[in-house]
Protein backbone atom coordinates (compact mmCIF):
# COMPACT_ATOMS: atom_id res chain seq x y z
CA UNK A 1 0.00 0.00 0.00
CA UNK A 2 0.74 2.97 -0.73
CA UNK A 3 1.82 6.11 1.52
CA UNK A 4 -1.28 8.11 2.47
CA UNK A 5 -2.37 11.47 0.51
CA UNK A 6 -2.35 14.53 2.92
CA UNK A 7 -4.88 16.96 2.64
CA UNK A 8 -3.51 19.97 1.50
CA UNK A 9 -5.05 23.70 3.08
CA UNK A 10 -4.94 25.79 0.33
CA UNK A 11 -2.38 28.57 1.45
CA UNK A 12 -3.89 31.64 -0.40
CA UNK A 13 -6.68 33.66 0.70
CA UNK A 14 -10.38 32.92 0.08
CA UNK A 15 -10.57 36.11 -2.18
CA UNK A 16 -14.81 35.62 -2.49
CA UNK A 17 -15.24 35.68 1.17
CA UNK A 18 -12.32 38.34 2.17
CA UNK A 19 -14.16 40.16 -0.58
CA UNK A 20 -17.67 39.62 0.95
CA UNK A 21 -16.37 40.34 4.57
CA UNK A 22 -14.61 43.79 3.42
CA UNK A 23 -17.80 44.99 1.65
CA UNK A 24 -19.81 44.28 4.15
CA UNK A 25 -17.14 45.65 6.79
CA UNK A 26 -17.42 48.74 4.78
CA UNK A 27 -21.32 49.18 4.24
CA UNK A 28 -21.74 49.25 8.25
CA UNK A 29 -18.69 51.84 8.28
CA UNK A 30 -20.35 54.15 5.73
CA UNK A 31 -23.47 54.16 7.15
CA UNK A 32 -22.39 55.31 10.76
CA UNK A 33 -20.75 57.55 9.11
CA UNK A 34 -23.18 58.85 7.53
CA UNK A 35 -25.56 58.99 10.57
CA UNK A 36 -22.02 61.06 12.11
CA UNK A 37 -21.80 63.20 8.93
CA UNK A 38 -25.91 64.14 9.34
CA UNK A 39 -25.29 64.99 13.34
CA UNK A 40 -22.28 67.20 12.76
CA UNK A 41 -24.26 69.25 10.01
CA UNK A 42 -26.93 69.54 12.70
CA UNK A 43 -24.62 70.81 15.26
CA UNK A 44 -22.60 73.31 12.10
CA UNK A 45 -25.96 74.88 11.36
CA UNK A 46 -28.05 74.35 14.80
CA UNK A 47 -25.14 75.76 17.56
CA UNK A 48 -24.98 79.34 16.00
CA UNK A 49 -28.55 79.83 17.49
CA UNK A 50 -27.29 79.39 20.70
CA UNK A 51 -25.00 82.83 20.56
CA UNK A 52 -27.22 84.42 18.13
CA UNK A 53 -29.81 85.14 20.94
CA UNK A 54 -30.44 84.95 24.40
CA UNK A 55 -31.18 81.69 26.23
CA UNK A 56 -34.79 83.53 27.59
CA UNK A 57 -35.35 84.22 24.49
CA UNK A 58 -34.60 80.79 22.87
CA UNK A 59 -36.44 78.87 25.68
CA UNK A 60 -39.09 81.43 25.81
CA UNK A 61 -43.10 80.68 25.60
CA UNK A 62 -43.68 83.05 22.42
CA UNK A 63 -42.31 81.62 19.13
CA UNK A 64 -42.47 84.69 16.35
CA UNK A 65 -40.04 84.54 14.29
CA UNK A 66 -41.44 87.54 12.35
CA UNK A 67 -40.73 89.59 15.35
CA UNK A 68 -37.77 88.32 16.22
CA UNK A 69 -39.20 85.79 18.93
CA UNK A 70 -37.89 82.07 19.00
CA UNK A 71 -39.16 80.56 22.21
CA UNK A 72 -39.42 76.94 22.07
CA UNK A 73 -40.75 76.28 25.09
CA UNK A 74 -44.38 75.76 23.48
CA UNK A 75 -43.15 73.17 20.71
CA UNK A 76 -41.58 71.33 23.15
CA UNK A 77 -44.72 70.77 25.69
CA UNK A 78 -46.94 70.54 22.30
CA UNK A 79 -44.79 67.50 21.26
CA UNK A 80 -44.75 66.39 24.87
CA UNK A 81 -48.51 66.88 25.01
CA UNK A 82 -49.42 64.54 22.01
CA UNK A 83 -46.74 62.05 22.31
CA UNK A 84 -47.47 61.09 25.83
CA UNK A 85 -51.22 61.20 25.06
CA UNK A 86 -50.89 59.00 21.98
CA UNK A 87 -47.76 56.40 24.10
CA UNK A 88 -50.64 56.31 26.93
CA UNK A 89 -53.64 55.21 24.13
CA UNK A 90 -51.34 53.22 22.23
CA UNK A 91 -49.63 51.21 25.13
CA UNK A 92 -52.45 48.81 26.37
CA UNK A 93 -53.91 48.43 23.36
CA UNK A 94 -50.63 47.38 21.56
CA UNK A 95 -49.33 44.99 24.76
CA UNK A 96 -53.48 43.67 24.98
CA UNK A 97 -53.36 42.92 21.13
CA UNK A 98 -49.87 41.55 20.98
CA UNK A 99 -51.44 38.96 24.19
CA UNK A 100 -54.63 38.02 21.99
CA UNK A 101 -52.91 37.29 19.09
CA UNK A 102 -49.94 35.22 20.83
CA UNK A 103 -51.34 33.63 23.60
CA UNK A 104 -55.32 32.88 22.87
CA UNK A 105 -56.03 33.56 19.55
CA UNK A 106 -56.26 30.39 17.27
CA UNK A 107 -53.44 29.28 14.78
CA UNK A 108 -55.48 30.01 11.82
CA UNK A 109 -56.52 33.57 13.27
CA UNK A 110 -52.82 34.62 14.03
CA UNK A 111 -51.84 33.33 10.53
CA UNK A 112 -54.42 36.04 9.35
CA UNK A 113 -54.12 38.80 12.25
CA UNK A 114 -50.50 39.36 12.35
CA UNK A 115 -49.66 39.86 8.60
CA UNK A 116 -52.44 42.46 8.65
CA UNK A 117 -51.62 44.26 11.51
CA UNK A 118 -47.51 44.54 9.75
CA UNK A 119 -49.68 45.79 6.85
CA UNK A 120 -51.11 48.65 8.95
CA UNK A 121 -47.37 50.07 9.36
CA UNK A 122 -46.73 50.70 5.50
CA UNK A 123 -49.82 53.08 5.06
CA UNK A 124 -48.44 56.63 4.53
CA UNK A 125 -48.52 59.37 7.11
CA UNK A 126 -49.97 61.62 4.80
CA UNK A 127 -53.00 59.48 4.15
CA UNK A 128 -53.40 59.33 8.12
CA UNK A 129 -53.07 62.90 8.19
CA UNK A 130 -55.77 63.41 5.68
CA UNK A 131 -58.11 61.08 7.07
CA UNK A 132 -57.60 62.83 10.28
CA UNK A 133 -58.71 66.16 9.30
CA UNK A 134 -61.73 64.75 7.56
CA UNK A 135 -62.96 62.07 9.89
CA UNK A 136 -61.24 62.23 13.11
CA UNK A 137 -61.55 66.18 13.58
CA UNK A 138 -65.19 66.67 13.03
CA UNK A 139 -66.00 63.71 15.66
CA UNK A 140 -63.75 65.52 18.24
CA UNK A 141 -65.31 68.77 17.31
CA UNK A 142 -68.90 67.24 17.52
CA UNK A 143 -69.24 64.67 20.33
CA UNK A 144 -66.29 66.41 23.01
CA UNK A 145 -67.56 69.80 21.71
CA UNK A 146 -64.37 71.16 21.08
CA UNK A 147 -64.34 74.44 19.52
CA UNK A 148 -62.20 73.21 16.83
CA UNK A 149 -61.13 69.41 16.19
CA UNK A 150 -57.92 70.19 15.06
CA UNK A 151 -56.30 69.80 18.43
CA UNK A 152 -53.72 67.94 20.27
CA UNK A 153 -56.31 64.78 21.17
CA UNK A 154 -56.96 64.41 17.53
CA UNK A 155 -53.38 63.82 16.80
CA UNK A 156 -52.76 62.06 19.68
CA UNK A 157 -55.48 59.36 18.55
CA UNK A 158 -53.86 59.55 14.99
CA UNK A 159 -50.23 58.96 16.64
CA UNK A 160 -51.53 56.27 18.57
CA UNK A 161 -52.74 54.06 15.35
CA UNK A 162 -49.65 54.68 13.65
CA UNK A 163 -47.53 53.32 16.68
CA UNK A 164 -49.87 50.45 17.44
CA UNK A 165 -48.46 48.06 14.39
CA UNK A 166 -44.50 48.91 15.78
CA UNK A 167 -45.94 47.77 19.38
CA UNK A 168 -47.98 44.76 17.98
CA UNK A 169 -45.46 43.24 16.38
CA UNK A 170 -42.10 43.81 17.83
CA UNK A 171 -44.28 42.84 21.73
CA UNK A 172 -45.86 39.80 19.87
CA UNK A 173 -42.86 38.99 18.76
CA UNK A 174 -41.13 39.27 22.47
CA UNK A 175 -44.03 36.98 23.91
CA UNK A 176 -42.91 34.23 21.16
CA UNK A 177 -39.62 33.95 22.21
CA UNK A 178 -40.53 33.24 25.84
CA UNK A 179 -39.86 29.79 26.01
CA UNK A 180 -42.73 27.38 26.47
CA UNK A 181 -41.63 25.55 29.47
CA UNK A 182 -42.24 28.78 31.57
CA UNK A 183 -46.04 28.24 30.38
CA UNK A 184 -45.76 25.27 31.04
CA UNK A 185 -44.52 25.30 34.66
CA UNK A 186 -47.02 28.22 35.59
CA UNK A 187 -49.37 25.76 34.67
CA UNK A 188 -48.45 23.01 36.53
CA UNK A 189 -47.87 24.99 39.98
CA UNK A 190 -51.92 25.40 39.57
CA UNK A 191 -52.64 29.33 37.77
CA UNK A 192 -54.79 29.83 34.97
CA UNK A 193 -54.25 30.93 31.72
CA UNK A 194 -54.54 34.24 32.30
CA UNK A 195 -52.33 34.28 35.37
CA UNK A 196 -49.83 32.59 33.58
CA UNK A 197 -49.96 35.37 30.88
CA UNK A 198 -50.10 38.14 33.09
CA UNK A 199 -47.52 37.09 36.03
CA UNK A 200 -45.29 34.70 33.87
CA UNK A 201 -45.00 35.25 30.40
CA UNK A 202 -45.56 39.05 30.28
CA UNK A 203 -42.81 39.93 33.16
CA UNK A 204 -40.40 37.72 31.07
CA UNK A 205 -40.62 39.42 28.03
CA UNK A 206 -40.78 42.95 29.62
CA UNK A 207 -37.54 43.43 27.66
CA UNK A 208 -39.21 43.46 24.51
CA UNK A 209 -41.85 45.03 25.44
CA UNK A 210 -40.08 47.97 26.98
CA UNK A 211 -38.62 48.26 23.10
CA UNK A 212 -41.76 47.72 21.59
CA UNK A 213 -43.00 50.53 23.77
CA UNK A 214 -39.24 52.59 23.08
CA UNK A 215 -39.82 52.17 19.02
CA UNK A 216 -43.57 53.21 19.37
CA UNK A 217 -42.44 56.25 21.03
CA UNK A 218 -39.70 57.36 18.56
CA UNK A 219 -42.38 56.72 15.56
CA UNK A 220 -44.72 59.35 17.23
CA UNK A 221 -42.26 61.55 18.41
CA UNK A 222 -40.76 62.13 14.66
CA UNK A 223 -43.69 62.41 12.84
CA UNK A 224 -44.19 65.16 10.86
CA UNK A 225 -47.27 65.29 8.66
CA UNK A 226 -49.51 63.94 9.98
CA UNK A 227 -49.03 66.02 13.27
CA UNK A 228 -49.19 69.11 11.23
CA UNK A 229 -52.29 68.10 9.24
CA UNK A 230 -54.63 67.44 13.00
CA UNK A 231 -53.31 69.59 15.31
CA UNK A 232 -53.87 72.89 14.23
CA UNK A 233 -49.87 74.55 14.46
CA UNK A 234 -51.26 77.10 17.23
CA UNK A 235 -47.77 77.72 18.92
CA UNK A 236 -49.57 78.00 22.76
CA UNK A 237 -48.19 76.88 25.83
CA UNK A 238 -50.75 73.77 26.93
CA UNK A 239 -50.86 74.52 30.46
CA UNK A 240 -54.49 74.59 30.74
CA UNK A 241 -56.87 71.84 31.71
CA UNK A 242 -58.33 71.49 28.66
CA UNK A 243 -54.77 71.93 26.28
CA UNK A 244 -55.59 68.26 25.60
CA UNK A 245 -58.66 69.79 23.13
CA UNK A 246 -56.86 72.55 21.71
CA UNK A 247 -54.73 73.22 18.85
CA UNK A 248 -50.99 72.85 19.43
CA UNK A 249 -47.84 72.88 17.75
CA UNK A 250 -45.14 70.32 17.65
CA UNK A 251 -41.26 70.37 16.76
CA UNK A 252 -41.35 68.63 13.81
CA UNK A 253 -44.45 70.32 12.62
CA UNK A 254 -42.75 73.46 12.70
CA UNK A 255 -39.23 72.36 11.17
CA UNK A 256 -41.76 71.05 8.24
CA UNK A 257 -43.59 74.19 7.67
CA UNK A 258 -41.17 76.75 8.14
CA UNK A 259 -38.16 75.80 6.33
CA UNK A 260 -39.10 75.78 3.14
CA UNK A 261 -39.63 79.50 3.19
CA UNK A 262 -36.71 80.56 5.60
CA UNK A 263 -33.47 82.50 4.13
CA UNK A 264 -30.69 80.22 4.35
CA UNK A 265 -28.28 81.38 7.20
CA UNK A 266 -30.50 83.77 8.79
CA UNK A 267 -31.66 83.63 12.74
CA UNK A 268 -34.73 81.70 11.92
CA UNK A 269 -32.65 79.21 9.67
CA UNK A 270 -30.76 78.58 12.60
CA UNK A 271 -33.26 78.69 15.09
CA UNK A 272 -35.13 75.72 13.21
CA UNK A 273 -31.86 73.43 13.28
CA UNK A 274 -31.49 74.46 17.23
CA UNK A 275 -35.36 72.73 17.28
CA UNK A 276 -33.68 69.95 15.63
CA UNK A 277 -30.57 69.71 18.25
CA UNK A 278 -33.26 70.07 21.18
CA UNK A 279 -35.36 66.98 19.85
CA UNK A 280 -32.29 65.05 19.08
CA UNK A 281 -31.21 65.67 22.78
CA UNK A 282 -34.95 64.31 23.99
CA UNK A 283 -34.67 60.89 21.61
CA UNK A 284 -31.18 60.49 22.81
CA UNK A 285 -32.39 60.44 26.48
CA UNK A 286 -35.66 58.20 25.97
CA UNK A 287 -32.97 55.90 23.75
CA UNK A 288 -30.68 56.05 26.79
CA UNK A 289 -33.31 55.13 29.32
CA UNK A 290 -34.67 52.43 27.29
CA UNK A 291 -31.22 50.83 27.14
CA UNK A 292 -30.66 51.18 30.74
CA UNK A 293 -33.74 49.40 31.11
CA UNK A 294 -33.74 46.72 28.84
CA UNK A 295 -29.94 45.82 29.89
CA UNK A 296 -30.29 46.07 33.24
CA UNK A 297 -29.10 42.71 35.22
CA UNK A 298 -32.04 41.17 36.75
CA UNK A 299 -32.44 40.75 40.57
CA UNK A 300 -32.26 37.21 40.51
CA UNK A 301 -30.48 34.46 38.98
CA UNK A 302 -31.06 33.70 35.94
CA UNK A 303 -30.26 34.58 32.43
CA UNK A 304 -31.11 37.47 30.45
Amino acid sequence: MGKPKRLSHPSHPRWGEFAIESTIRVLAFSSIGFVILIFFFLVREGFPIFWETSPENLFGTRWYPTFGLFGTLPLILGSFLVTVTAILIALPLGVATAVFVREVAPNWAREILKPMIEVLAGIPSVVLGFFGMTVVAPLVREVLGAPTGLTAFTGALILAYMALPTIISVAEDALDAVPKSYRDAGLAMGATQWQTIWRVVVPAARSGIVTAVMLGLGRAIGETMAVMMVTGNAARMPLTLDSLFRPVRTMTATIAAEMGEVAQGSVHYHALFGIGIILFVITFIINAMAAVTIFKKPRRGGLR
